[in-house]
C-alpha cells in the first residue's frame, strides 16, 4: 500500500511503501529549510539534485545526488534542498 504525505504547506512530499521488509518513502523537496525529528534511525539518498544537511547540531555538509547520510533514532536534522528541488529515497532503519 502507498501512503502520500505532505510537509510543510506541500513543500515537502512524499510517498511511503515498504522496501525489503522495511518501510521507506521516496519525496521531493522544494527549495527552502526544514527540520525534521526521527523516531527510527533513517538512511537518506539524495537521488536527484543537492541537500544539505545539518544532522543534530553538527554543521551542514552538502549530500549530491548519489551520495547518503544516516540520522539517529529518537533525533532530528535540519535539511535544505539548493539550487532546485531535491529528490532521496528514505530507509527506516529499524
Amino acid at each position: 500500500m502507498l501512503k502520500h504525505n505532505t510537509y510543510f504547506d506541500g513543500a515537502v512530499q512524499s510517498v511511503g511503501f515498504e522496501r525489503n521488509g522495511l518501510p521507506a518513502s521516496v519525496g521531493v523537496i522544494m527549495p527552502g529549510q526544514y527540520h525534521f525529528g526521527t523516531a527510527k534511525a533513517e538512511r537518506m539518498t539524495v537521488t536527484s539534485g543537492l541537500l544539505q544537511a545539518d544532522i543534530a547540531g553538527s554543521g551542514w555538509v552538502s549530500y549530491p545526488a548519489g551520495t547518503s547520510f544516516e540520522v539517529a533514532a529518537n533525533s532530528g536534522f535540519d535539511v535544505r534542498a539548493v539550487g532546485g528541488p531535491a529528490a532521496y529515497l528514505c530507509e527506516y532503519l529499524g
